[in-house]
This record gives C-alpha cells, sequence and structure tokens, in this order.
C-alpha cells in the first residue's frame, strides 16, 4: 500500500467499507444504531454477518472471535472456525446473526468479584455495534460486551456503554433547554497518550523481576539517569525508529489514529498519542495499542514496559485522558468559543465537570489507583495523590467575576514575539499549561493526568461520564421547572462556583505547601490505593451508579474485592519474587565475591608482608556486612508473608500487605542496591540500570 488513504483502516470493517458491501437500507439502519445508540435491528444481523465473513475471508481469515475486555485489565479471546460440515462430508463457510450478536465464552475463570461461583460457568458476549469489527493476526475480531447468566456485567466495556448513554441522556437535556434542537445524541470523547519503557530483550530475559512483576524490584542507580534531560524530545535512536514504524503502520492498518511520537523524559522512555476518537471505541484502541506495543517491540528485539515504575531513580509513567463532550452536530461543549464569559451553554457544562470532579474526587483517585501507580501519584514526576482542577488565568478570572457579579474585562489575544524579526508572530494561549496538576483544562478538553500507562481507560471514564451525568441531571431538573430560566441559569453557575471553588488549583502541585492547602480545603490526599479504595462502596458513589443504572450495587462490590484482592496479589507476587531472586541468586553471588576476595587478600600475603591488600580486606568486611543484613531483612519479608496468612478481612489484608510486607520490600531493597554498588559486575547477577536504560544503540 502507497499511501496513507489506502493502509489507514485496511484491517477495518468501518463505515466504507460497510457501504461498499451491505445493501442500502441495511448500511442505514446499521448507521443509526451507530450514530444515535438506538438498538440494533436483529433482522439485519444475518446480512451484517455474511457481507462481514466474506470480507474477513477475503484478507485471510479463518476464524473469528468475540474480542472482549474482562476485569482482569486485558483482552480476551475464544477463536472459532468459519467451517460448517456439509452432507457430502466437505466444509463450507458460515456466519450467522446469532453468532456475530451474541456469544457464550466460559465465564467461570474470569475474575467476577464474587458475582460467580467457580460452578456456574456460562457467560455471554454481545456485539458492540459501534465499534467496528477488525482483522488481527488473521482472526476476524468483534469487539463485544461480557456478562454473566444472570445479566451482570462482568466486564469493563459493559458499564462504560452505560454511562456513555447516562451523559448522553442528561446532556441533551440541556441542549435542548438551549434550543438544539438539531442535536440527537452526545458522546464524550478520549484522547489518551500512552507513556512506554523500551530496553533490549537480551537484558530483560536475565531479569527476573521484569519478567514475573514488570518493575525492577532490585536495581542500583547507573552513574547517569535523566538528570541532563537530554532524553526529552531528543533524537530517537534508529532502532526505536524503526520500532515506531512498524507500530504505526499496524495501528493505522487497524483504524487507531496514532498522532504524535517522542521520546519522554527518562532515558529508554517514550510516548505515543493518538487523535480524539469516542469513547468507547477509544478505549477498544487503546488496548489494542498496548498489545500492538509489545508483541512488535519483541520482532526488533526489544520488550516494552508498561509498567509505571519499572526502574527506581527516574520517572514512571503515566497515562493522560483527554476527555471532552460532543454532540452528533459537531459541537465540542467544552469550547470557550472567542468569548467565553458570554458563552452560558459553555459555562454551564464546565460547572457540570467542576461540580463533578469535587464531589466525586474519590472516585477519580480510585479509577487512578493501583499497586504500579502508588509508586507514581505524589512522587514529583506525575500529579499528586489530591485531585483539583487546573482552570487558567483566563477561565479562574471569569468564575471569580460570575461569582460577584462583577464585571468582566475581555483581553484581546496577545500576540507571542520570540525577539527575532525573521520568526513570525502567532497568537498567544489564554493560558499556560500546568503538567502538575491532575485534571487540567487544555484548550477544549479536560487532560486527567494521574493515570497509569497500563491501566484501562475504562474506570477513569466511567466515573467522568456518571459523575458529569449526575450534576447535568441535577441541572436540568432545576432549569426545566423554573418560571425564569434565565435567573437560574445565572443562580446555577454563581452557586457552583461558590460551592465548589476549592478544587479549583492553578499553582504547582509539587509543592509541599499545596498539599497543606488543600487539606485545609477539605480535599482527600488518598496516597496509596487501599486508602482510596476504603472510599468505593461509601453511599452517595454507590447512589451514583445505581441511580444512573452504570453499575448495580452487587457490580461495585465485586469490583471493590476485585481491586482489593489485585493489589494484594500483585504486592505478593512482588515479595515472593524478591525472595527468590535474594536467596537463590543475589546471597549466593555476594558469598562467592566474597570468596573471591577473601581468596586474594590470602594470595597477596603470601607474597610477603609490604603487600597491602587492604582493598580486598575491607571489601569482603563490607560485603560480608551487607549479605549478613541482606539475609535478615529477606527473613523478616518471609515472616511478614507467612503472617499475611493469618489475616482473613480483604481490607484488613491489603493494608497488611500496604504497611508491612511493602515496607519490609523496601527496606530488604535499600541494603540490597547497596550490595550491588560494590560489587564487581562479572559478580552481580543480573543486568546493570546502565544496561537496561542505555542498551538501546
Amino acid at each position: 500500500m502507497n499511501t496513507f488513504s489506502e493502509l489507514f483502516g485496511s484491517c477495518v470493517f468501518d463505515e466504507s467499507t460497510m457501504k461498499e458491501r451491505l445493501p442500502k437500507e441495511t448500511f442505514k439502519q446499521l448507521q443509526r444504531t451507530i450514530q444515535n445508540g438506538r438498538s440494533l435491528d436483529s433482522n439485519i444481523a444475518n446480512v451484517v454477518a455474511n457481507a462481514m465473513k466474506d470480507w474477513a475471508i477475503e484478507k485471510g481469515a479463518t476464524h473469528y472471535t468475540h474480542w472482549f475486555q474482562p476485569m482482569t485489565g486485558i483482552t480476551a479471546e475464544k477463536h472459532d472456525s468459519f467451517i460448517s460440515p456439509t452432507a457430502d462430508g466437505k466444509v463450507i463457510a458460515e456466519f450467522s446473526g446469532k453468532e456475530l450478536i451474541q456469544g457464550e465464552p466460559d465465564a467461570s475463570s474470569f475474575t467476577s468479584g464474587g458475582l460467580r461461583a467457580t460452578f456456574e460457568a456460562r457467560g455471554y458476549t454481545a456485539w458492540d455495534p459501534t465499534s467496528y469489527a477488525f482483522l488481527k493476526n488473521g482472526v476476524l475480531c468483534i469487539p463485544t460486551a461480557f456478562c454473566s447468566y444472570g445479566g451482570h456485567a462482568l466486564d469493563k466495556k459493559t458499564p462504560l456503554l452505560r454511562s456513555m448513554e447516562a451523559i448522553n441522556r442528561q446532556a441533551m437535556r440541556i441542549l435542548k433547554l438551549f434550543g438544539n434542537d438539531d442535536v440527537t445524541s452526545v458522546k464524550t470523547t478520549v484522547g489518551p497518550e500512552q507513556e512506554y519503557f523500551l530496553i533490549d530483550k537480551k537484558y530483560y530475559e536475565q531479569r527476573k523481576d521484569l519478567i514475573y512483576t514488570g518493575r525492577t524490584l532490585f536495581g542500583a542507580k547507573a552513574p547517569k539517569g535523566q538528570e541532563l534531560e537530554d532524553h526529552y524530545f531528543g533524537t530517537i535512536k534508529s532502532r526505536v525508529q524503526a520500532y515506531m514504524n512498524e507500530l504505526n503502520e499496524e495501528l493505522w492498518k487497524l483504524g487507531i489514529l496514532a498522532k504524535t511520537e517522542h521520546n519522554e523524559v527518562a532515558p529508554a522512555q517514550h510516548e505515543l498519542a493518538p487523535i480524539f476518537t469516542t469513547t468507547n471505541i477509544s478505549t477498544d484502541h487503546n488496548q489494542l495499542t498496548m498489545e500492538l506495543m509489545q508483541r512488535i517491540a519483541k520482532k526488533h528485539g526489544l520488550v516494552c514496559l508498561l509498567h509505571e515504575k519499572p526502574f527506581a531513580g527516574v520517572n514512571g509513567s503515566g497515562k493522560h485522558n483527554n476527555w471532552s463532550i460532543s454532540t452528533n452536530t459537531g459541537v465540542n461543549l467544552l469550547e470557550p468559543g472567542e468569548t467565553p464569559y458570554e458563552n452560558a451553554q459553555f459555562l454551564l457544562f464546565l460547572c457540570a465537570v467542576i461540580k463533578a470532579v469535587d464531589e466525586y474526587q474519590d472516585l477519580l483517585r480510585i479509577s487512578a489507583s493501583s499497586a504500579g501507580n502508588d509508586h507514581r501519584l505524589g512522587a514529583n514526576e506525575a500529579p499528586p495523590a489530591v485531585v483539583s482542577i487546573f482552570l487558567g488565568t483566563q477561565l479562574t478570572e471569569i468564575l471569580e467575576a460570575l461569582e460577584s457579579d462583577a464585571s468582566y474585562d475581555a483581553k484581546e489575544k496577545e500576540l507571542m514575539r520570540i525577539g527575532v524579526h525573521v520568526l513570525p508572530k502567532f497568537p498567544k494561549d489564554a493560558t499556560d499549561r500546568n503538567r502538575t496538576s491532575p485534571f487540567a483544562f487544555t484548550g477544549n478538553k479536560f487532560e486527567f493526568r494521574m493515570l497509569g500507562s497500563s491501566a484501562s481507560i475504562s474506570g477513569p471514564n466511567i466515573v467522568l461520564n456518571t459523575a458529569v451525568a449526575e450534576e447535568l441531571k441535577q441541572f436540568a431538573d432545576i432549569l426545566e421547572s423554573a418560571k425564569d430560566f434565565e435567573l437560574s441559569l445565572h443562580d446555577i453557575i454563581q452557586d457552583t462556583i461558590k460551592k465548589h471553588k476549592r478544587i479549583i488549583f492553578n499553582g504547582n502541585g509539587y509543592d509541599d505547601a499545596w498539599i497543606c492547602e488543600a487539606e485545609k480545603r477539605g480535599l482527600l490526599n488518598l496516597k496509596t490505593t487501599p486508602d482510596a479504595l476504603t472510599y468505593y462502596l461509601n453511599k452517595k458513589n454507590i447512589d451514583l451508579f445505581t441511580s444512573h443504572k452504570v453499575l448495580s450495587e452487587d457490580e461495585m462490590c465485586s469490583r471493590y474485592e476485585i481491586l482489593m484482592d489485585n493489589y494484594i496479589k500483585v504486592i505478593n507476587i512482588e515479595a515472593l519474587t524478591m525472595v527468590d531472586m535474594v536467596r537463590k541468586d543475589i546471597l549466593p553471588a555476594a558469598s562467592r565475591y566474597t570468596k573471591e576476595l577473601t581468596d586474594t587478600a590470602l594470595a597477596k600475603k603470601a607474597l610477603g608482608d609490604d603487600i597491602n591488600a587492604s582493598y580486598e580486606l575491607e571489601s569482603a568486611k563490607q560485603v560480608s556486612h551487607l549479605t549478613s543484613s541482606i539475609f535478615e531483612h529477606v527473613k523478616a519479608l518471609e515472616k511478614a508473608l507467612m503472617n499475611a496468612k493469618e489475616v482473613t478481612d480483604l481490607e484488613k489484608l491489603a493494608f497488611y500487605y500496604k504497611d508491612y510486607i511493602f515496607t519490609a520490600m523496601i527496606s530488604l531493597r535499600a541494603v540490597t542496591d547497596e550490595l550491588e554498588g560494590i560489587t564487581a559486575e562479572d559478580v552481580w547477577p543480573y543486568p546493570s540500570y546502565g544496561e537496561l536504560l542505555f542498551g538501546i544503540l
């Protein structure tokens, strides 16, 4: 394929392909479903299925799968071939509408948080017609939702679709009040920026910690890290560029709008950013992106690390969730326009977001919680664990004027003057950017910056969609019954600003003074995953999700259990890996090195009293001392792991892992890294940070 137009979407059963292959009326009915969220007419399913099958077979497919997103955080697929036997002992290719619409994977082995017993195996996948089918590895992949026999959502997509319906319902009520009669649907859109590390595969294969946990559990700092700030936006190495080129091509084939690529702050760290698209499609695309990033890296002798903190001492990786709201007529409802002070519709939607973030700051923090992300948040490389909103100077001044009923003097756009005549002058943005803010307004969207790099973006967007839907509902309830629409609108905006301005902060989120100030304002500082999860089942949160039919109380309880259990299991695997590495590799290597040093010292002594063996003797003493300390620390970690078996309450167990096991892991790492720093390179059993971070030439 020679052009972008030929390449892009070539492996997707997209609108143009459907238009070409489906009867005109069938195509129109399917488009109404996709664009307006109407129920799918089952009568057209057979026609669509047959056309989809023919297209896939022409492109070399032999199997199809219902591709879904269970609560494991990754994707799942079960492949079925198109073959069907005939009476003469031959086979034909068949794919029915029923097979397109519904699948039945075994649900017993997927995590369900108590929604399903092991013996209750039946589960269903249901086609999501709003997300296009695609070809991956010669298999027709049909994006689907996944539910239990009893109708409970067992996946991340179902509540996401429900949340999109919720915000559509409430936003439509608001838009009708403003006279937008041409609008028939409202959708949220997302563009998730994805950070990641690339390391040489030969070094990865020698690190048990990377293989088992995705991060380095041990590792002394290299002489150089990111302190020279020479990697960010630096020249991309040829080997990495070749990887990026192939990744882009494969993403474009799948209709994924990969747009921006660059080196990130830390050595070996990079970023890929797509263009906005509808939230559920963007979620599907991000899951595919992570899968392809890892698969294609191996073809280039590399390994893609998506863990939030694979290396201590350098920046970890996040995922910035750029979120907005748009109508089917192409209007971005978070676009201020040239005169935002006079744009009442924009101000009302802005107030809905401000109120939602303030009232449901706990849920937003929970949506970014994981054992991996706990390493980043508040670590001067990511937003703090305190949720706040950055609006910038212009919008903040507008809200202050509205709060006090004062006039607002709009400023003309200033031209950016760089001081070199030959360089062009261009309009300066109304406000600077704030990379320390967890939730920043960036012109016509909000950038939720707290997410971890390995996370599915479904969780944060479920919270955002539902919380904003709730605030829009409250606004619509008042405005629909108002005798004076203009006055009620004014009062809603003014009241929201007064009550929720505490969540707005435009300063440095890394400053300790802000954390103190935030706590004075009554904002939550939930530093770890267990701390955050204790808020999940609060009544206001249950009421939010159940009232908008996004999650039932049972579904919420299951997700609480899954999140707590996942935290415990991740820390447990890391702790067991540390024990394995120390006992099988590090301690034996240290003992051998001690013997090597003492043997050399004895050999020197045999040469005569004038031969100095102080280096060997002092080094041997230091290594021996640290070895003994490591041995004591690993025994303490093992004891803590044994004691954990006596804790039966899930929440108490999560806090036990945080307070005791994780603390023991930190202590063990500190002394082990000190030992690595004085051990000969050829003796240490694992590749160093220098090799890992700078090994791609």
